[in-house]
């Protein structure tokens, strides 16, 4: 059993785990779950009682009004930046006549007298809301209590919660608290139930409640028999043995790196609310991340990168437009300045600073997006805890997730250009998930994925299955490869009709001719013809490059995409210059089906689709010109009691 000093740092950096033997935990453990002893704290606080109110931390007050205001500053920063502009122009006008010096400290006491005012508003609003904001624990369901003039109750049966996870921000976790969501997963328009601000200890509690609830009414026990003070053990049915006393346990992994170090300042800083560590379980296999694999997480994960370009851009574009509006005639000035340069005798040594200046600043904002995924992903680990696989990370923005084993729906296993060239994958689950309180949007599949292991070798991944979803072990070996057809067919579907190159050689034809015929309708502006054409030349230069890129990912998809299937799984692989693969149990698949459309049917091929219920609207995994034979063979495996591909 894990350590009850440790089991609550958000960051171990030890495994007290140990891997069961013959890797996982026995199916008939697994089989017949009972309800441990409620998990005792190292200090000698009672568990909350069957219906006693159990208010949020106060933190919620001024820590959230805090955060509020903050939010809506930046909103209205961002989207009204032209106004506020115009108005400190105004103003700058306007005590044109006074002293600079009063009028600057005029400016800034209305600014603070603003602030001032709206943060009042929001702590007395916060104020008022942390009054009738509370939760209890009832006999048979979670209930939360919330709104001023509008009550809201939420609840929520035991049997019916699924995960209880939580997150900290960067403040958060600085006063010991963090925010918890609590998962029923009750459909495609489900959404999560929110508990903000709640003390680490409180948190931790009410996770190790509500699961331990949950397990005493599954087995079938009285509710108002479930003991309400800690280290009291309720009766253990004799039908059974407990899971902890089945599997046998072996050393498990547990790697660590630099930023695991700093999570011991983290549990000192907000231990002054954090409170005593709790319990919630036994471990039996645990890994974290080396400082290899964190540094080649950062410097392989690219999707910050593209997120800072795209604002910087956005940024720039817009401060130029309110600089141009300020400053009358300075846009036609700049345009003039740019002209001259680059028909000047020094637009090569220019274009050459220009060209340097973008590969240092791309490169320092590589380096940039590297370290927020290093922060992102520091502290990771992940467990095996009874039923349930949860996942700890972040070293500034920590979050806790958890899912049960009944809902994993897949196995993802993602390799991008960089990992493919490594030979190293991303392992991720597919799981039914929830959307967030509030949130009326369907949701993406995106949203049902946990991330198991964020840069790992592909060697490695059996063992990890083995030892955090020994579930998933049995999967099939056997693929079966798309039709010959499918490359020819592919061919013209990636580099044509869905090739960014081709379309972009389109659209850069179109301009050039357009421009043209402009340049033949007004003559004086016929010098702008060699830079056109120039612009031109280089975007049919990237057209060709995005053109060949394609075709290459065609060619690999077409030799790595298939599919296999066993007695109990499926798995679907679609290459490429990225390739994915989606292992998925058969009895999880909610319907599949085989479509064609006309110019398929003329090359005897088919598109296979299987749904499954990850994610909040559920997830459907594809694989495009199957041949016919393999199509109809797959939807007789498919039916109940359907044969398995030979």
């Amino acid at each position: 059993m894990t350590d009850p000093q440790n089991s609550s740092r958000p960051f171990p950096r030890s495994a007290s785990a140990s891997q069961p033997a013959a890797g996982g935990i026995p199916p008939e453990a697994v089989a017949q779950p009972v309800p441990p002893a409620v998990p005792a704290a190292s200090g000698p606080a009672a568990q909350p009682a069957a219906g006693e109110r159990q208010h949020v931390h106060h933190s919620y007050i001024w820590l959230g009004s805090l955060r509020a205001g903050a939010a809506a500053l930046f909103a209205v920063a961002v989207a009204a930046f032209s106004s506020i502009a115009s108005a400190i122009s105004s103003i700058q006008r306007a005590l044109a006549g006074m002293d600079a010096g009063f009028g600057l400290f005029v400016a800034i006491a209305i600014v603070a007298l603003l602030v001032i005012v709206a943060l009042g508003i929001l702590f007395a609003v916060h104020a008022i809301s942390y009054k009738h904001l509370w939760y209890q624990l009832g006999s048979e369901e979670f209930n939360l209590f919330s709104g001023v003039f509008s009550k809201k109750r939420v609840h929520v049966p035991y049997q019916r919660i699924q995960s209880v996870d939580q997150k900290a921000t960067l403040l958060q976790r600085l006063f010991g608290v963090c925010t918890v969501s609590i998962d029923t997963a009750g459909g495609a328009n489900n959404k999560a139930v929110i508990v903000p601000y709640l003390a680490k200890q409180q948190a931790e509690t009410l996770r190790t409640q509500l699961f331990a609830r949950k397990q005493w009414l599954a087995a079938g026990n009285d509710p108002a028999a479930f003991p309400a003070v800690v280290g009291a053990a309720p009766v253990q049915p004799t039908a059974a043995p407990s899971l902890a006393a089945v599997a046998p346990t072996a050393p498990g992994s547990s790697a660590g790196n630099v930023l695991d170090v700093a999570t011991g300042v983290w549990d000192e800083v907000g231990g002054v609310f954090a409170g005593a560590a709790v319990d919630t379980g036994r471990v039996s296999y645990e890994y974290g991340l080396t400082n290899k694999e964190l540094l080649l997480t950062g410097f392989s994960n690219n999707t910050a990168f593209v997120v800072v370009i795209i604002a910087i851009l956005g940024a720039v574009g817009q401060f130029a437009d309110i600089l141009f509006d300020l400053i009358p005639g300075s846009g036609d000035a700049a345009v003039d300045a740019v002209v001259s340069a680059a028909s000047g005798p020094a637009a090569g040594g220019l274009a050459a600073v220009l060209f340097a200046a973008f590969i240092g600043g791309s490169l320092v904002l590589w380096l940039l997006s590297a370290l927020a995924s290093c922060l992102s992903y520091g502290g990771f680990h992940a467990r095996r805890r009874d039923d349930r696989i949860e996942v700890e990370r972040g070293l500034l923005q920590h979050q806790f997730q958890g899912v049960g084993i009944d809902r994993v729906q897949s196995v993802i296993i993602k390799q991008g250009f960089v990992r493919r060239l490594l030979g190293c994958c991303e392992v991720s689950l597919g799981k039914i998930d929830a959307a967030s309180e509030g949130d009326d949007s369907k949701g993406t599949a995106s949203q049902g994925v946990l991330v198991i292991h964020p840069f790992v070798k592909a060697s490695r991944v059996p063992e990890i299955l083995a030892g955090l979803v020994p579930e998933f072990a049995d999967l099939p070996t056997e693929p079966r490869r798309v039709a010959p057809v499918a490359l020819r067919r592919g061919l013209i579907r990636r580099c044509l009709w869905q090739g960014e190159g081709f379309w972009l050689a389109v659209v850069v034809l179109i301009c050039q001719v357009g421009l043209h015929l402009l340049v033949a309708a007004e003559p004086s502006e016929a010098w702008a013809l060699p830079y056109l054409d120039g612009g031109a030349l280089v975007g049919y230069l990237f057209a060709l490059v995005l053109l060949v890129v394609d075709a290459v990912g065609t060619v690999l998809w077409y030799r790595e995409s298939s599919f296999a299937v066993n007695d109990r799984f499926m798995q679907v692989s679609n290459g490429g210059i990225s390739r994915e693969t989606v292992s998925f149990p058969r009895q999880k698949i909610q319907f599949g089906y085989a479509k064609t459309n006309p110019f398929q049917r003329l090359a005897h091929t088919a598109t296979l689709s299987a749904r499954t219920a990850a994610g909040v609207g559920g997830t459907t995994i594809r694989l495009i010109d199957v041949g016919e034979e393999d199509a109809r063979a797959w939807l007789a495996w498919l039916k109940p009691r359907g044969n398995v591909l030979q």
